[in-house]
């Protein structure tokens, strides 16, 4: 009861409303950047399961090398999407996975 009450508090965040692109290319871009938010946020979930938020990014690093080496992902990104999972900013993920 209390992760789903986590989870009810901690949604996904919407994309920011943006008018659409008239260019088909740029759309397409923004459509991407939007998957790739939401793959990280998907990613960022179970990471925080593993080490919860109020483990520091020290401590969670022994947790998080060992499941980001079992699923293939750098550490960096696995603990960039863990915080935009937390904040929903994606600030979070710049210079790692956007």
């Amino acid at each position: 009861m209390f992760r789903q009450a986590v989870r009810d508090v901690r949604n996904a965040p919407q994309p920011a409303p943006v008018a659409s692109p008239k260019d088909p290319a740029l759309a397409a871009l923004h459509a991407a950047v939007n998957q790739l938010l939401a793959s990280s946020h998907a990613l960022g979930e179970p990471m925080l399961e593993v080490a919860p938020a109020y483990l520091s990014d020290t401590e969670t690093a022994d947790v998080l090398t060992l499941l980001c080496e079992q699923i293939g992902e750098p550490f960096e990104h696995g603990l960039a999407a863990r915080r935009y999972a937390m904040s929903g900013d994606r600030r979070a993920l710049h210079g790692t996975v956007l």
